[in-house]
């Protein structure tokens, strides 16, 4: 969780009870949360600059109790209840009422405090005085051991400090110094887990260098754009079947992360002259190939240059039927991209084409071709992208993946990587919905088994 100064706090507070700005506007200029900025507002309108001052605190049941009686008194929700009463926890009132409505008075008292662990026993009751030769030497043998082990790095690792493994091993580094049963005694590990360990420390599980290769193989070669789920059913693909936690895990330990999807600027599109109603309805599911199309252009820059991209993705496998690339925004744009499709469909298929209400897709040579070969239009409502999300996930899809990661010179250096891009996209790239397989891979497969 960010942690904000107190000035800032009151900056943002201050700024956004003006009459003239909005909370949204001022969370968005700000990059905060709209939630938070509304909770800073409401703070500041009734304690003033005291509401922002740090009290570490805990709640007893009697203030919980108290808390809950004037929500169901006053009607308060529990985000006006944490306001008003100055919790530090946004969401430690929502919880109280559930575990209340749940469990009672019980529920909200404090859970019991944990056993004590009793203390480590010492080796001898004896004073120092009392003790023989041969037991002071023993005792001292003993002290010297304990304190080279507490003084291994690993042991005074506090994410790890209780690790069985981490303790064998620095066991191990001392042994040349100390004898086992002192050291074994001073970390309070048992003879036969000292062992254990030792032996997997010894012989790590087989295949396992083999199966890091593989998985750094395979997230190379697709440039960083697969996670965890992708390349467990690569690896499933190429007859290796790992458990995805086990892939999770080696892939942090290389150090692998899938790359952050960077989200794209949205551009309204005006009034439409001719309005088409919206017949795909965000059913973005087809049951055979063919059936269901959708399409849309969007905006590269380059150096100062432009490039638009118009494609058409079946939404029975996600594959890119054509496309079509211009360094401006002409028709041509969208009515080569729509006959290099109409080519590949047979005689009786009859997809339906859904787009947003841009003025290609409003022109009457577009509108014709449609007619022509009995295609039916389908046209998102105005100004709603969420109407033609899949093809919106593509272009993110494709800008996440491709664009954003990589540098170019020139528009030819592009269109030459959106070209290779989507030969990629449409039969390499494996997706979790197609278990596993790629676009065309996917509806080859189907055809075959049909």
């Amino acid at each position: 969780m960010n942690r904000y100064e107190v000035c800032f706090k009151l900056q943002v507070a201050k700024e956004a009870c003006k009459t003239s700005t909005s909370v949204k506007a001022v969370a968005r200029r700000h990059g905060l949360e709209f939630s938070t900025v509304r909770r800073w507002v409401a703070t500041y309108r009734l304690h003033g600059r005291q509401g922002f001052d740090r009290k570490s605190r805990s709640y007893d049941l009697q203030f919980k109790l108290e808390v809950l009686e004037k929500m169901g008194r006053e009607g308060m929700s529990a985000r006006e209840a944490t306001t008003y009463f100055q919790i530090g926890d946004a969401g430690a009132v929502a919880l109280w009422r559930r575990l209340y409505a749940g469990g009672g008075v019980q529920a909200l008292a404090p859970p019991p405090l944990p056993p004590q662990k009793p203390m480590k026993k010492t080796r001898s009751s004896k004073p120092a005085e009392d003790m023989s030769r041969d037991e002071l030497l023993k005792e001292v043998a003993y002290l010297r051991a304990e304190t080279a082990y507490l003084k291994k790095p690993r042991c005074l690792d506090p994410g790890r400090a209780g690790c069985a493994a981490r303790k064998a091993q620095a066991v191990q580094g001392l042994r040349q110094a100390h004898a086992l049963p002192l050291l074994l005694e001073a970390a309070e590990l048992s003879r036969s887990t000292f062992y254990y360990q030792v032996n997997a420390l010894a012989h790590p599980s087989e295949g396992e260098a083999e199966l890091r290769e593989r998985i750094r193989a395979i997230f190379d070669k697709n440039q960083g754009r697969y996670g965890y789920r992708r390349i467990t059913l690569e690896l499933a693909n190429q007859g290796k079947a790992i458990n995805h936690k086990r892939v999770q895990r080696l892939m942090a330990e290389l150090g692998l992360q899938s790359r952050v999807r960077i989200k794209r600027y949205r551009a309204f599109k005006g009034a439409a002259n001719v309005v088409v109603s919206n017949d795909l309805d965000r059913q973005f599911e087809a049951e055979m190939p063919n059936q269901k199309w959708v399409t849309d252009v969007t905006e590269f820059k380059v150096q100062g240059m432009k490039l638009y991209l118009s494609p058409i993705l079946d939404l029975y496998n996600g594959e890119i039927v054509a496309y079509q690339m211009k360094r401006r925004p002409v028709f041509d744009l969208v009515g080569e991209m729509l006959d290099q499709a109409i080519k590949k469909l047979s005689p009786e298929d009859r997809p339906m084409i859904h787009s947003d209400q841009g003025w290609h897709y409003q022109h009457e040579n577009y509108r014709h071709k449609l007619a022509k070969h009995s295609l039916k239009q389908s046209m998102s409502r105005r100004g709603n992208c969420l109407d033609n999300a899949a093809m919106e996930s593509f272009f993110g899809t494709l800008k996440s993946e491709f664009f954003y990661l990589n540098t170019f010179d020139s528009i030819e250096s592009l269109e030459a990587g959106l070209v290779e891009y989507i030969r990629y996209y449409n039969q390499d790239r494996i997706r979790l919905k197609l278990k596993g397989l790629s676009p065309v891979k996917y509806r080859e497969q189907v055809a075959l088994a049909a």
